[in-house]
């Protein structure tokens, strides 16, 4: 399937694509199977993520980038794509993410929002809070939110070693919104390096000396990765049914 058949290109008004990487093993949540193929109220955790981005009109479309191998999206579904171009890291994926999108006809002028497979309680109202405060800006940005607790540094015996100020300190979220084409360059300077210190998309655009946009995201949008985060996100998502 190619893009050009289902939005074409224009050289005036950038597309949105959302990427997201689905490659992880999720080894620190001790599940039989990568988390985001783990049930989670009634269906693979991963599909309510891709659930929540299937309700923003403005996202032109949906990649998702697996293992090599990986059939367990085989299924077909219209609301997404699939990329078998997963690497040994999440920069790597999306990395060769972004190639696949190209490929599939995205412009260097496009927007893309990578976001984690494992926030599975992102809200379409959150997605579109970071959309219109990103279109009209010129590096683009991400869902974060301030740090509300103590934060303490370790030394090596795991005791603290500093109380650190949390003055203008946030916690990023995804998604992370930024141009194709300025998000490939600032991950290409650091693929000979394994990518190495690059933890999110706006750490690549920081190295390439960007100032990402930080847009309030919510606590509910947190990441699955811990055995008991499962039993927390069925809670969320069971209270949202019954609204």
């Amino acid at each position: 399937m190619d893009f050009d058949t289902l939005m074409p290109p224009s050289p005036h008004v950038p597309r949105c694509f959302a990427l997201l990487p689905c490659a992880g093993s999720g080894s620190r949540a001790g599940t039989a199977q990568p988390k985001q193929y783990q049930p989670l109220a009634g269906r693979p955790l991963v599909r309510h993520t891709l659930a929540a981005f299937a309700q923003v009109g403005r996202i032109a479309r949906v990649l998702v980038v697996v293992a090599p191998g990986d059939e367990a999206l085989a299924a077909h579904d219209d609301s997404f794509l699939i990329a078998p171009c997963g690497g040994a890291t999440r920069a790597e994926s999306v990395f060769n993410g972004l190639a696949a999108l190209q490929a599939l006809g995205a412009a260097a002028h496009d927007w893309v929002l990578v976001h984690d497979a494992a926030r599975c309680l992102v809200t379409p109202a959150q997605i579109d809070a970071l959309i219109d405060a990103c279109l009209p800006d010129t590096v683009g940005g991400l869902l974060a939110l301030p740090l509300a607790d103590t934060l303490k540094c370790a030394d090596a015996a795991g005791r603290v070693a500093a109380t650190l100020d949390r003055t203008g300190k946030w916690l990023a979220q995804t998604p992370q919104m930024f141009r194709l084409g300025a998000l490939q360059a600032a991950l290409a300077a650091h693929a000979d390096m394994g990518f190495a210190g690059i933890t999110d998309e706006a750490s690549a655009m920081e190295a390439a000396g960007h100032r990402p946009l930080l847009v309030r995201g919510s606590a509910q949008n947190f990441k699955v990765t811990y055995p008991e985060d499962f039993a927390l996100a069925e809670a969320v998502l069971q209270s949202r049914e019954r609204l």
